[in-house]
């Protein structure tokens, strides 16, 4: 987050710093629509130049624009607080440790589903799941499995407990993913980021068992071959990519 911080305020600095005494020796007011631009054209720069993962890419151009927008609004500052405090109830993760909310879709559940049957062991768990939209219908087609479910952000747990809620198959715990020993599972499933794949990967070579899978959707582990990459059947072209420890 440091570094996401470390960009605006560079891009903010840098085009300010040209446009207030251009526009300060003309004495005309600063143009706030194309400063505001500006600084986002800026900021996509220099996040593209320090390799920012695609997604911040768009984070960081639109930022300070959204901002000049809605400060257009009047909108009481209230409303700003709370914004903030659902955001971090949902995306605790993005905050701390650069882990977004992300969603399963249904196609990749059926893959999920066909890999795990096919898979001898019998208890799973996955790491940052949100709320639970693997989980439930994974528990449901697979009862013979045991499935445990990890997920720190608060509102994100919430929702997960109320839906994992009767079902005998499914442990939800409220838990950060890091402090979740890993050695009781023959599997894990993960959709975080590639920001932390490396060290899963360190935590996975040192607490699960040999034989057992770790399955990431849609982030690689960087310098790990695969054992098997699946395609899902989806329209985003989703890849599980399967790593097998040694």
């Amino acid at each position: 987050m440091l570094r996401q911080c470390a960009v605006q305020g560079a891009a903010v600095i840098l085009v300010l710093s040209l446009a207030w005494p251009y526009f300060g020796l003309r004495s005309e007011p600063l143009p706030w629509p194309e400063t505001a631009f500006g600084i986002g054209a800026v900021a996509l720069l220099l996040a593209r130049l320090s390799h920012q993962p695609s997604w911040w890419l768009w984070i960081h151009a639109l930022f300070v624009p959204a901002a000049w927008a809605v400060s257009r609004l009047d909108i009481p500052p209230g409303w700003f607080l709370l914004g903030f405090i659902a955001l971090l109830l949902f995306f605790r993760g993005a905050a701390s440790g650069r882990i977004p909310l992300y969603l399963s879709n249904a196609a990749t559940v059926e893959t999920l589903s066909d890999l795990l049957r096919q898979h001898p062991g019998v208890r799973f768990v996955d790491l940052g799941a949100g709320i639970a939209s693997t989980l439930v219908p994974l528990a449901q087609a697979l009862p013979d499995k045991h499935f445990t479910g990890v997920e720190n952000a608060p509102a994100s747990w919430a929702i997960g407990r109320i839906r994992t809620r009767g079902i005998a198959n499914i442990l939800w715990q409220h838990a950060n993913l890091w402090d979740q020993s890993l050695g009781d599972y023959d599997g894990v499933y993960a959709f975080l980021s590639p920001a932390p794949m490396a060290a899963l990967w360190q935590k996975a070579l040192r607490e699960m068992k040999p034989g057992s899978i770790l399955v990431s959707n849609s982030f690689a582990i960087p310098d790990v071959s695969p054992t098997e990459i699946i395609q899902v059947d989806d329209t985003r072209q989703t890849q599980l990519y399967c790593y097998r420890i040694p």
